[in-house]
């Protein structure tokens, strides 16, 4: 992905995601859709162009743990040594959010956020272009099969999102996600 989204690319894709911009690039497992995660009228179009209740939280990337940090409350050094050697991973976190993570990203109700740096080199080069985190959610509307090509996503959704191509990474499962205070898996 490194010569698919050269250093001019980076910057397109910055202003179109600073303008509240979706765009749909490849992850582990399917494309996943995003904006930045601080942009709310983003975060309002990606729910409605995807019918995703409000009520759910979404995934947060990043290319690093300090990426995330930002988004979420203060890391004990401890956690943040833990994440950086766990990650990238195909397990998303589940972490106390940061007073400035809007509630329709870490749902309704909730005080955690959800978090990975993934384990697909195309979406944290993704992130790092972006200069941003991303938002992660699946790229398909509500009850439909995630995409897991750019034809599949063009036939979705057309030019309502800014398409970054490339390869899923062949997961057929989507990430584990696990809340790190108890270490349940819940999915």
């Amino acid at each position: 992905m490194e010569t698919r989204l050269s250093e001019a690319a980076g910057r397109s894709l910055r202003r179109h995601l600073q303008r509240g911009g979706l765009v749909a690039y490849p992850t582990e497992s399917s494309y996943g859709l995003g904006c930045l995660p601080g942009h709310a009228r983003a975060l309002v179009r990606l729910m409605r162009l995807k019918k995703r209740p409000q009520h759910k939280g979404m995934i947060v990337i990043g290319a690093g743990v300090g990426q995330l940090q930002p988004w979420l409350a203060a890391l004990p050094p401890d956690t943040a040594g833990r994440l950086a050697q766990i990650w990238p991973a195909r397990q998303t976190f589940l972490l106390a959010a940061g007073r400035r993570v809007l509630p329709a990203l870490r749902g309704r109700g909730r005080d955690v956020l959800a978090v990975r740096v993934p384990d697909h080199a195309a979406a944290r080069v993704l992130c790092r272009r972006a200069g941003s985190a991303l938002v992660s959610t699946s790229c398909n509307r509500a009850g439909k099969r995630p995409c897991r090509s750019e034809r599949e996503v063009r036939r979705q959704f057309g030019r309502q999102v800014k398409i970054v191509g490339g390869r899923t990474g062949g997961a057929k499962r989507p990430s584990e996600i696990v809340d790190w205070r108890s270490g349940m898996r819940l999915r």
